[in-house]
Formats: structure tokens, sequence, C-alpha cells
């Protein structure tokens, strides 16, 4: 059936339906300080506090070893300046003029690093937002969610950063069965009516084009079945290479990229020729992909710690899932990172349970990656997958405020990276 004769949503209503959302998720709460925050509220041009302007935090982080995943220097003693959620200085005390009036992080036999980056999560809740954040993700890329409730995650994280995560949003699903997603939007209500589901071109693009319409980042789409349902089989193909094309033309022409749910070496395969820009779980992924994947720069987001989770899951089906994929995928991942292509982690993180990034950084560890490497694909590598280069990862002059604060050398022993002693965001320590 032909959705296409319905004109695309106006982006006047995706304005309103964004701040509706983002005031029902936060709520009056969200907008509160974190207890011990060191608010520098953004100034307007006279000086005065602008009017619904963000919250940022002056900050001196001091007394901690400094670790820039970018190049791998170590710095002992060193101190970050944070002004307005900004870092103005980074690097040894010694060489650094610090404020006499900022609040001050005591860091004194701690290690520093930039806040990390959790390349694939499902938030949906305010509470889910601030413990990702918690835990260490001080920025994003939405897996997608059910009603848009990521879309308001971003703009509460725009509001108030402490509570959430700096998030690139994926909006709803572009899966052949959309269940009662189609009430997330009216727009979408139309695709009710399908027989087979979201499978045609022009529904395809309806959902692609109702998701750019809310303002979505990145537009999320699978190939494959899921592996978390035991009646589920991951390796049964949904879309074809021709369906996944339209999906990719029609984000690309609202300048977005797609990020692909795959398992199965032929999906894996689809998904990267239909010109996705990253590749998530890909257990199966074959070498002659991989080295596609390497020519055309597509990322590889394995969310191992979703795998390693089936393995303690108490259905046997899953269980036994679990325990089979982790190793192929924990190779699959190695031989990525030996070919050259571009590596993120994410947590895969859904229905409340939000696992630690730093523990997605172990695995990779785990798979084969230098602890320096591991690091990296929550911090460098994450942030130019999510067009952040210039915003997270580093801890440098002009980069986000956030930090995360460790018991010891995450180089020596990467555990420390799943719980850390505090997290800044934007220049406001999260209260213990």
């Amino acid at each position: 059936m032909c959705v296409e004769s319905v004109p695309p949503p106006p982006s006047r209503v995706t304005r309103r339906g964004v701040l509706a959302g983002a005031a029902a998720l936060a709520g009056t709460a969200a907008l509160t300080a974190a207890p011990g925050a060191a608010a520098a509220p953004a100034r307007g041009a006279t000086g005065t506090p602008a009017p619904g302007a963000p919250r940022t935090g002056d900050l001196v982080v001091e007394g901690g070893t400094l670790l820039d995943p970018a190049t791998g220097a170590v710095t002992e003693d060193a101190v970050v300046v944070i002004r307005d959620g900004v870092v103005r200085v980074a690097g040894a005390r010694a060489r650094t003029d610090v404020p006499a009036d900022a609040p001050r992080l005591d860091a004194h036999g701690r290690w520093v690093l930039p806040g990390l980056i959790d390349a694939h999560i499902h938030l949906n809740t305010a509470t889910e937002a601030l413990d990702a954040v918690r835990k260490g993700a001080t920025s994003a890329r939405s897996g997608s969610t059910n009603f848009y409730q990521d879309i308001a995650v971003r703009e509460l994280a725009r509001q108030a950063p402490e509570r959430a995560p700096r998030l690139r949003a994926a909006g709803v699903f572009v899966t052949p069965d959309l269940g009662d997603t189609v009430l997330a939007d009216p727009d979408l209500t139309p695709l009710a009516r399908l027989k087979e589901g979201v499978r045609s071109a022009e529904a395809l693009r309806r959902v692609v084009q109702v998701n750019l319409a809310r303002g979505a980042d990145v537009v999320k789409t699978r190939v494959n079945e899921r592996a978390g349902l035991p009646e589920q089989d991951p390796l049964t193909q949904v879309y074809s290479y021709e369906q996944l094309s339209e999906v990719v033309a029609a984000a690309r022409r609202g300048g977005r990229g797609v990020l692909c749910h795959s398992y199965s070496e032929r999906g894996c395969d689809d998904a990267v020729r239909a010109g996705i820009r990253s590749l998530e779980h890909g257990v199966f992924v074959a070498e002659r992909t991989l080295h596609d994947m390497r020519r055309r720069g597509t990322y590889f987001t394995p969310t191992l710690t979703a795998i390693a989770g089936l393995a303690e899951e108490s259905d046997p089906v899953l269980a036994e899932r679990g325990r089979a994929y982790l190793p192929v995928l924990k190779e699959a991942v190695r031989a990525a990172h030996e070919l050259g292509v571009p590596l993120a982690a994410g947590t895969d993180s859904s229905g409340g349970a939000v696992e630690p990034i730093g523990r997605e950084v172990e695995l990779m560890h785990a798979a084969g990656l230098s602890a320096l490497d591991a690091i990296r694909t929550a911090t460098t590598r994450a942030a130019r997958l999510l067009g952040l280069e210039r915003t997270a990862g580093r801890l440098a002059p002009g980069f986000a405020g956030d930090v995360l604060v460790v018991s010891g050398d995450p180089l020596a022993d990467l555990s420390v990276l799943a719980e850390p002693v505090r997290v800044v965001r934007a220049g406001l320590p999260l209260s213990r």
C-alpha cells in the first residue's frame, strides 16, 4: 500500500512535539542542580544570565594523573581548568595558571580522563539518562526508543547536562513491525494499515521522514531479527539489500547516517554495501565485509556487553546463544581492529538496566585491543562516529568539561573505568 501521498510532517510540529516531550520527561526537578554542583550559568551579551540558558560549571580538577587518549600522553600532578562547561587549560600544574576563585575537585592519587562515550544505548527515562552519566557515559548515541524519548533526553541534556549524556538521538526503529510505535507520531499511524508491515519503499521512506521531521540525528534500522528474544532467530534476514538502500538513501537526503542491527554474514554484507554508517553487533561479519568496511570507513559497534549478558540469562536458549556468539564476536573485533576498521564502544543497555560503558572497554581489551586502543573506542574513535571529535573524547582546550576520575591507572587495569570515583559533566560534578 502506498503511503507516500501523505506529506511529510512539518518542522513546526516537530519542534512543538520535541519541547513537549522534553518537558514531560524532564519535569521541573530535572532542571534543578545536582547536590554539590558548582554552577556557572551561561551569560548574555550584558553579562547577566541568559533566560533559559543551559547550566554549565566552573571547576578545577587538580592533582590527578591525566591521560590523553588521542596521544597516549600521561601527565602527573595535572590540572584541568573548566570555565562555563568548557576546558580552558589541561596540563601539568607547574605550567598552568589556576584561577584562585574557582571551585576545586581534588584528584590526588587518582587518574583523570575524559568522560566516556556509549555509542549504542537505549535511554527511555530521565532516571536511565542520569544512571548512564553516573556510570561514566557523558556522551552517547541512541539505539532508538519506542516513542521518541531519546529526542527528549537530548533536550534534557542540553538544559541540565548533569542529568543526561550529550546525546545523538535515533528516534524510532525502522523495522518491519512497528507495533505500538505507530502511536509515537500521528504521521506514523497510516502504516498500521500495511498488512506486510514497513517493507515497501514508500513505507521505509515514511518512517525515515517522520524521524527526520522529529529531529533525529541518526537513523536506526535492522537487517536481522533480535538475539535477545528466544523465539526469534538473529540469523533470519528481515530486510534485503534493496530495502536497506532505500533507508540509507532517505536518511542521506536529510543529511543523516544509518546504524544497522546486524548478525548474519549475508545481512552484515548487505548492510555495509547499502552504505550504512555503522554496523551494530555484527557477530558473523565476514572478512571480506570487514575489508569493505575499512575501505568505506564504516564503523563497527560490536556491543560485546550485550552479547556477554546473554550468556548469563536464565532462559536456556538465550544463555546458549550468548555462549556461542561471544567468542565469535571477539574474534570479529580482533580481526576488524587488525584490518583498521574503526571500532566504537556501545553497551546496548535497555529496559532500565544501564551497563557501565567501562565494561565494554574491558571486553574490547579482552578481544585483543591494547588498553589504550580499547579506551579510544569509548573516547576519540566513538567521538568521531558521533561527529563530536572536536567536543568529546579528550580533555584539551575547547573540549567539553566532561571528566572521569578513577581510582587507578586504566592502562594497567581497565576495570577502574566501570566504577568511576567522580564524574563531571559540563563542569558540574555529580553527587556521589
